[in-house]
């Protein structure tokens, strides 16, 4: 690290489980982001923020009104514009050292997996259940521990599944591979819920790369916004499970 970087990252240094070694597995780690809505932007901004030093981020959609009540990355002026270019620019204002690669397509099949293969850590920031799913067998096919994260009305949960351990449960030992039309665009979302959310992945996956602290593998966090309460659950791997009983 250089001079500004000892400044820039110097609250997080005097950190004893952090100190200088924490802070370089951030610099020289890579992270993919899957999602530039409302929980995304937030993951997106802390790493970059915290000086994780590679981050791609993946997302087809561009911006819509109804977008910025939660994805605090974007602004008005930019409506229509693709969601990762729009945060490339948030994230590099943010952080200029940091290298920002973006994906503006819908990362399935080989891309997907090409794409996951290419970096450390993947954190799930999606809205949908069939890429959740996919991100999952490809985390698992090339050890590539996970971060989730989802949120919907005042609710929120956050998982950490660590393939680089062979006892770790899956996202599938959790979830069944079934069709789920469940969304915050069929059941609305509180704004904050996502930041909340969001900012636990980035936490979980900083924790992850420096290897401080307790991540919640095999551990599911659940927070009940309307009444400031979270509740833990123990998560097992499924020897039953078709994505990773077999491994």
């Amino acid at each position: 690290m250089n001079d500004e970087e000892l400044l820039r990252y110097s609250r997080q240094i005097m950190l004893p489980e952090m100190d200088v070694n924490g802070q370089q597995k951030l610099i020289n780690s890579s992270v993919l982001i899957v999602g530039m809505g409302g929980l995304g932007c937030p993951v997106a901004m802390y790493l970059v923020a915290a000086g994780v030093g590679n981050i791609t981020i993946a997302d087809d959609d561009v911006l819509e009104l109804n977008n910025l009540q939660r994805q605090i990355a974007h602004s008005q002026a930019i409506l229509g514009e693709l969601k990762v270019e729009s945060a490339e620019r948030v994230l590099r204002g943010l952080n200029p050292s940091v290298n920002i690669t973006t994906i503006s397509k819908r990362l399935s099949g080989n891309a997907l997996r090409e794409a996951i293969k290419k970096v450390d850590f993947v954190v799930d920031c999606c809205d949908n259940f069939d890429t959740r799913f996919a991100i999952n067998r490809s985390c698992l096919l090339f050890s590539k521990p996970l971060v989730s994260g989802t949120a919907i009305r005042m609710e929120g949960q956050v998982a950490v599944f660590d393939y680089r351990n062979i006892n770790s449960p899956c996202y599938q030992c959790l979830y069944q591979e079934v069709d789920n039309d469940v969304s915050c665009s069929t059941n609305g979302v509180l704004a904050p819920v996502v930041g909340i959310i969001g900012s636990m992945q980035a936490m979980e996956t900083i924790k992850l790369i420096s290897e401080i602290g307790r991540p919640l593998v095999g551990r599911v966090l659940l927070l009940d916004a309307s009444t400031a309460q979270w509740r833990e659950v123990r998560l097992l791997k499924d020897p039953s499970c078709k994505a990773c009983g077999d491994l």
